[in-house]
């Protein structure tokens, strides 16, 4: 049993989970995991059904159903709502034909519901397919206990300033590895373009990135990504936090986001710098529309983290500079060096959407004239 969860899961039947979990996969039939975004706009819900033989290809995923009126997605006299597969992924949970089915929601007239941002994203990474966005993702998250305490932080008081936490090594101040290695093992496994992961600045926060990903495939990704996070944190008997600044870190401690990497073919290209610094007037000028829709309470989470303190810029106005994280924008030291590369929006809050951020930086880098 780790030492992770020795307060919060019982062990109890931990013998016969053991036992059944450790039996081999069905050779033919498929457990099909359908995922899917809540009423939130932040949450994950799913559930299984079986096949048969696994499907071969996405279109022989069916569209299913579910009980909207239990996500917060519709009203009791009129509950239904569907799930549409728009990508699959290898189960590292059950392994084996099985594989978790990411869904885009939808209601009664088969219309996105009012947190399905993706086919809105998808039709903007089509009008600009030609310029190959190209994006990477970085999650921050906190480990927590089931009472929100985040691991690691005394239950009275606070553990010692930040500093030694950022990429630390050595039990006081790494805390949940366990739950950071499971999951970087379990998106491999499931064919996520996971690019790496590492301890961040406040204790028991981390950070994985997912990337790089050419348009609509980012936001699939990283929202199965966070999916498969939550599931790995269960197994632990702990929870993740994708709050931007939750209560207890209000103090002298960095916040979350989700600073999101983006560049086009122009931008790779020798001398792509002119085409990133062109950019910036289309960041600056849909500043307070992109505040909007980067955290998904229409920005009030994020009034909580662009303080200009903590790594952040200030959440009102429009900054960009190299090397520079207290800015809107930074334009990292290698890429003006290069001049040619990418550009980091570190506005997006942890628990962003990245279907509204991706098509948000598209629309206003590629189409905001």
């Amino acid at each position: 049993m780790s030492h992770l969860n020795y307060e919060t899961r019982l062990p109890l039947g931990q013998a016969t989970i053991d036992h059944f979990m450790g039996l081999p996969a069905h050779p033919s039939k498929c457990q099909a995991t359908y995922v899917w975004i809540d009423g939130t706009g932040e949450q994950l819900r799913a559930k299984t059904r079986t096949f048969n033989l696994k499907p071969q290809y996405l279109s022989e995923y069916p569209i299913w159903n579910y009980d909207g009126s239990s996500t917060g997605q519709a009203e009791g006299l009129n509950s239904d709502r569907y799930l549409r597969p728009v990508a699959v992924f290898p189960d590292p949970f059950l392994q084996g034909h099985n594989v978790l089915v990411m869904c885009e929601t939808l209601d009664e007239t088969m219309k996105p519901t009012a947190t399905n941002h993706r086919q809105n994203c998808a039709a903007i990474m089509k009008k600009v397919a030609e310029h190959h966005p190209w994006f990477g993702m970085e999650q921050e998250y906190l480990i927590v206990d089931r009472d929100e305490h985040p691991l690691g932080w005394p239950k009275h008081g606070y553990p010692a300033p930040q500093g030694k936490y950022y990429c630390g090594v050595g039990a006081d101040r790494a805390f949940g590895r366990e739950v950071v290695e499971t999951h970087y093992r379990a998106c491999l496994h499931a064919g996520i373009n996971i690019f790496g992961t590492n301890a961040e600045v406040t204790p028991g926060q981390w950070e994985f990135q997912i990337g790089t990903c050419e348009g609509i495939d980012m936001g699939d990704q990283l929202w199965m990504a966070r999916y498969i996070l939550h599931r790995v944190a269960e197994q632990f008997g702990v929870c993740v936090s994708l709050d931007p600044k939750p209560k207890v870190t209000m103090g002298d401690w960095n916040g979350a986001g989700c600073h999101t990497n983006f560049s086009t073919i122009e931008m790779r290209r020798p001398n792509g710098l002119n085409a990133i610094f062109e950019a910036m007037k289309g960041l600056e000028r849909t500043h307070s529309e992109a505040m909007s829709v980067y955290d998904p309470n229409g920005g009030r989470d994020n009034l909580r983290r662009l303080t200009g303190r903590h790594e952040t810029s200030q959440a009102d106005k429009f900054s960009w500079g190299i090397a520079n994280r207290a800015c809107s924008i930074r334009i990292p030291r290698q890429v003006a060096d290069e001049t040619k590369g990418y550009l980091e929006d570190r506005r997006p809050s942890s628990n962003c959407d990245p279907y509204l951020v991706t098509a948000m930086i598209v629309k206003s880098c590629l189409l905001s004239d």
